[in-house]
């Protein structure tokens, strides 16, 4: 595997972590959605397993999407925990727009920040999600549906165009991160319509 795009500093953990495979994917994404950031790092592991085993990459996708939706599991349940004082001491001045947001539109909120591209504060919207209260059946399954669609995505990419997958991505974050955004408040507002009038989100 090709890691030299990394940090110099971080591709022999790097290198242990991934030769475990899928695990590996599960634990880098797990780390990546809670207090050690690693950007980027599961999806170009992602993509680098999803050439050379094409027909694993529905178990690697996965494994992306569940160690990212336990790590973040993990934020929301200590700022569920710790409640609105300890939300306001990370999101510092932005604490009012974002409850405002997520009391209103809380399924929405996990879906935009999960796909929209950096700088998004997403693991602050996650915090928020957790000290006020969001129902965690509607976090789990807003942050389930968006990670799918971006690592399944990403492991399509990397089946159809390989080693060049991760530049294409790079050339076309905001327009693949609209895309993706796109389908799922599609799908989104075709559920609410079928499903009659919509209830709060909060």
């Amino acid at each position: 595997m090709d890691l030299s795009k990394l940090p110099h500093w971080l591709r022999a953990p790097i290198a242990a972590i991934a030769a475990a495979g899928g695990i590996g994917i599960f634990a880098i994404a797990f780390l990546d959605s809670t207090f050690l950031p690693l950007p980027s790092i599961s999806d170009f592991l992602l993509i680098e397993f999803s050439i050379q085993y094409p027909a694993r990459m529905p178990y690697y996708a996965l494994m992306s999407v569940l160690g990212s939706l336990a790590g973040c599991f993990v934020l929301y349940y200590i700022a569920h925990k710790g409640g609105e004082i300890y939300f306001r001491k990370h999101a510092g001045a932005r604490a009012d727009r974002i409850r405002g947001w997520v009391s209103r539109n809380g399924f929405l909120t996990i879906v935009i920040g999960s796909l929209a591209p950096p700088p998004t504060p997403f693991k602050i919207i996650v915090f928020g999600a957790g000290a006020f209260e969001m129902p965690v059946s509607k976090f789990v399954l807003a942050l389930a549906l968006a990670r799918a669609i971006r690592f399944f995505g990403e492991g399509f990419l990397a089946m159809k165009y390989g080693n060049q997958a991760n530049d294409f991505i790079a050339a076309h974050k905001i327009a693949t991160s609209l895309g993706a955004l796109g389908i799922v408040l599609a799908i989104y507002f075709v559920v609410r319509i079928v499903s009659g009038p919509a209830k709060s989100e909060a």
